[in-house]
């Protein structure tokens, strides 16, 4: 499939987890994409790496600058760069507050303000956030995270709504628990990791976490022109996370 021929692709948080998984298959689907991270490096042939930290509002400039006088135009952007965070709403300090809700969601303002000139300007201009599960469904241990998964979640309808009528697409992906760096990392700090991932996949309709490809895939969708009609959609990624209440298993 080729129907990001001739298009050029920003992805935040593009060097590793759901971020490269969407970066590589946005090229193989003939995009031209450039990783925005804070360590781009090691990134596959073919994907241009570009330095940026989302909380920078000058990083953020350059960096969407660079994309689009590199490559002469940014037709999607790919909101996927976050953070996480854990505990609940007695957890976290004002500052970590203030840091999750600065990458997580103001982040993501930032790109797309930077983006919006360009944007304007393509035929097939579309922008896709990732958003979480978590924006809507009360998960034991998030309230940070979860507070800043809403709010991206009201910021992606709010942004399809101002830029509709610009012919700019904007939707976004709803992942449930995901197989990537991050949440390994959180199962390492786990008292007993092996005992925490069976959790994590017990609690899953599938019984196992989201892989990193099938959120690319669903990314994908909602960027790419064949979906031009899909606009202000929130698409969960969840294995049934959160729409299915199955009973347990027969003992």
């Amino acid at each position: 499939m080729s129907d990001f021929a001739g298009l050029v692709a920003a992805v935040t948080g593009g060097a590793s987890g759901i971020g490269l998984a969407t970066a590589n298959l946005l090229t193989s689907r003939g995009a031209t994409v450039a990783a925005l991270d804070l360590d781009p490096g090691g990134l596959p042939d073919g994907i241009t790496g570009f330095a940026v930290d989302v909380s920078d509002d000058a990083q953020v400039k350059s960096a969407v600058d660079g994309v689009a006088e590199r490559f002469g135009r940014l037709d999607v952007v790919v909101n996927n760069a976050g953070i996480g965070a854990v505990g609940d709403v007695a957890a976290n300090d004002d500052d970590e507050w203030l840091r999750v809700l600065n990458v997580n969601v103001v982040g993501m303002a930032r790109v797309a303000r930077h983006a919006l000139p360009y944007l304007r300007h393509s035929p097939a201009a579309a922008v896709v956030n990732t958003c979480s599960i978590a924006a809507w469904a009360g998960l034991p241990q998030r309230a940070l995270y979860s507070a800043s998964k809403g709010a991206v979640y009201a910021l992606t309808l709010a942004m399809a709504a101002d830029h509709v009528r610009e012919g700019i697409r904007v939707n976004c992906v709803a992942p449930g628990t995901a197989d990537t760096p991050w949440v390994g990392r959180l199962l390492d700090q786990a008292a007993d990791p092996a005992a925490e991932r069976l959790a994590l996949n017990a609690r899953q309709p599938t019984g196992r976490l989201v892989s990193a490809d099938e959120v690319a895939n669903a990314i994908a969708y909602l960027a790419s022109p064949l979906s031009g009609a899909t606009v202000g959609t929130v698409l969960a990624v969840d294995g049934g996370m959160h729409g299915l209440r199955l009973r347990p298993p027969a003992q």
